[in-house]
C-alpha cells in the first residue's frame, strides 16, 4: 500500500466509525430516516422545528434506547481491539489476545459471584471489573515470585491465574440456583449489550474512553518494545515501565469492556491483524486503526444480533462465528510472516 494512503488510513477508519455509528442509530425495529435524525438534532440544538409528538418518539428511540447501547458497542469494540493490539506488541506474539493474563476469567468469576449474591447490574459490573484486575495482579505476582522480568514467566503466570479463576467460576456456577441464577450467568458469559443502561455507561464510559485514547497515543513508546530488552536499555528506553504501564492500561480497558458487555470473543485477536494488513506493524497508526475497526466490527455484530431473529442472539455468539470465519481469511494473508 502506498505510504500516502497508509498515512490517511487512521483518519479514514475514524470517519468510517462515525458513519457506522450514524447508521446504527437509524436502523432497528423502528427505522428512522436520516432526514428525521438531522431534524431531531437541529431541534435539540434550538435551530430547527419538529412536531412535539414526533420529537418525543424519536427522542425515546434514539436517545433513551439506542444511543447508550451504540456508545457501549463502540467503546467495547475499540477497547478490546486496542488492548489486543497492545498485548500482541508487548508479548511480541501475533496470537496473543486480551485474555492472556487472566482478566477475562477474573471478570467472569466476579460477574457470576454478583449474580449469585443478587446484586444489581451496576454493582455486578463493578465487581467484574475488580476481580478481572485482581486476576491479572495474581498472574503478574506469580511471575515476580521468581524475581525476573521474563515475558515467558508473565505468560505462565497468566496461565495459572486463568486456571485459578476459571475454577472459581466453575464452583460459583455449581453453587448457583439452576432455575434462576445459572441461566443469567450463562447468558452473561455469552456476551450482550442489552443490559447496558445510562448509569453504567456514565460510570465506566469516560474512564474507558480516556484509557483507549491514552493507549492509542502511546504507539511510539510501544514500538520500542519490539527491540530486545538489552538493545532498548542501551538506548535509554525504560522497557519495564513501558511494558507494565501498557499491561495495566490494556488490562483496565479489557476489564471495563467485559463489565459492560460480558464475554465478547475474537475481536481482540482478529481486528489487530486486519489493521496490521492495512497500515503495517507500526503501533502509532496500528492502535488507532484497530480501535476504529473494532468499533465498526462490534456495531455490525450487534446489528446482526438484534435483527437476525425475533429474539436477540447473544453478541458473543455472533462475534465468535463471524470472527472465526474472518480469521481464516486473514490467516491466508498473514501466515507468511509467521512461518
Amino acid at each position: 500500500m502506498p505510504a500516502s494512503t497508509a498515512s490517511r488510513l487512521p483518519l479514514l477508519t475514524v470517519l468510517l466509525l462515525i458513519a457506522a455509528t450514524i447508521v446504527a442509530l437509524l436502523l432497528g425495529r423502528y427505522a428512522i430516516s436520516l432526514r428525521d435524525l438531522c431534524q431531531f438534532i437541529a431541534t435539540m440544538c434550538g435551530v430547527g422545528d419538529m412536531p412535539q409528538q414526533r420529537y418525543q418518539l424519536i427522542h425515546s428511540v434514539v436517545i433513551d434506547a439506542r444511543l447508550p447501547r451504540i456508545l457501549a458497542g463502540v467503546l467495547v469494540g475499540a477497547g478490546l481491539s486496542v488492548s489486543g493490539a497492545a498485548y500482541q506488541a508487548v508479548f511480541r506474539n501475533p496470537l496473543v489476545s486480551p485474555g492472556l493474563l487472566g482478566v477475562l476469567s477474573g471478570c467472569a468469576f466476579g460477574a457470576a459471584l454478583g449474580i449469585v449474591w443478587h446484586l444489581h447490574p451496576l454493582p455486578i459490573a463493578m465487581l467484574a471489573c475488580l476481580t478481572g484486575l485482581i486476576a491479572v495482579a495474581v498472574g503478574v505476582g506469580i511471575a515476580h515470585l521468581f524475581q525476573t522480568s521474563s515475558i515467558l514467566l508473565l505468560v505462565l503466570g497468566g496461565i495459572v491465574a486463568n486456571a485459578l479463576f476459571t475454577s472459581l467460576l466453575s464452583i460459583t456456577q455449581y453453587l448457583a440456583d439452576p432455575v434462576d441464577q445459572l441461566p443469567s450467568i450463562v447468558y452473561w458469559l455469552l456476551g450482550s449489550l442489552s443490559a447496558v443502561d445510562s448509569s453504567t455507561l456514565l460510570l465506566t464510559g469516560p474512564v474507558l474512553a480516556v484509557a483507549i485514547v491514552v493507549l492509542c497515543f502511546g504507539g511510539r513508546a510501544i514500538d520500542a518494545l519490539s527491540l530486545s530488552d538489552d538493545e532498548a536499555y542501551s538506548l535509554g528506553v525504560p522497557v519495564q515501565k513501558i511494558r507494565y504501564g501498557v499491561i495495566v492500561l490494556a488490562t483496565l480497558i479489557c476489564a471495563l469492556t467485559v463489565s459492560l458487555a460480558g464475554m465478547v470473543g475474537w475481536i481482540g485477536l482478529l481486528v489487530p491483524h486486519l489493521a496490521r494488513l492495512l497500515v503495517g506493524p507500526g503501533n502509532q497508526r496500528l492502535l488507532i486503526v484497530s480501535a476504529s475497526l473494532g468499533g465498526v466490527f462490534l456495531l455490525a455484530a450487534d446489528g446482526v444480533a438484534r435483527s437476525l431473529t425475533a429474539g436477540e442472539i447473544p453478541l458473543g455468539i455472533i462475534t465468535e462465528l463471524f470472527g472465526a470465519l474472518a480469521f481464516v481469511l486473514v490467516l491466508h494473508r498473514v501466515r507468511k510472516g509467521w512461518l
